[in-house]
């Protein structure tokens, strides 16, 4: 049974390019691993701010300020 969980920040990720991902990386799983889709599980967390997320030791929304 597959669990595979990725995170975004939430910034305008649609419900159908949700949609999108859950059923790429379910297809990959298929198509790499001979998983059944029916026991894979895709889990998305959409993060509130970018101010959640660290790179470097600064936030994302730091970073991104300076256009790195």
């Amino acid at each position: 049974m597959p669990y595979v969980n990725i995170r975004i920040t939430d910034e305008g990720c649609t419900t159908e390019q949700k949609k999108q991902l859950i059923s790429g990386v379910t297809d990959l799983l298929e198509d790499v691993l001979g998983k059944n889709p029916k026991t894979t599980f895709v889990i998305i967390d959409d993060h509130t701010s970018t101010d959640n997320w660290g790179i470097g030791g600064e936030t994302v929304t730091e970073v991104r300020k300076k256009g790195v």
